[in-house]
């Protein structure tokens, strides 16, 4: 089983989550998704967080 990338700052802005980027529809469906469709939100939440730390840093 694949872990949730959640980082416990829970909050839906947008249909999406500001902690771990998740969409509100993949937190919901979450228990329901494959290890595959997991990993992949994983990667792609992992992903996005890295941009936002880029960003920052050229900031």
């Amino acid at each position: 089983m694949i872990e949730s990338p959640c980082i416990g700052v829970c909050t839906v802005i947008d249909n999406k989550c500001i902690g771990c980027l998740r969409t509100a529809d993949e937190i919901k469906n979450w228990l329901y998704f494959s290890d595959k469709e997991r990993n992949k939100i994983t990667r792609k939440c992992l992903k996005n967080m890295e941009k936002i730390l880029n960003y920052k840093e050229t900031k």
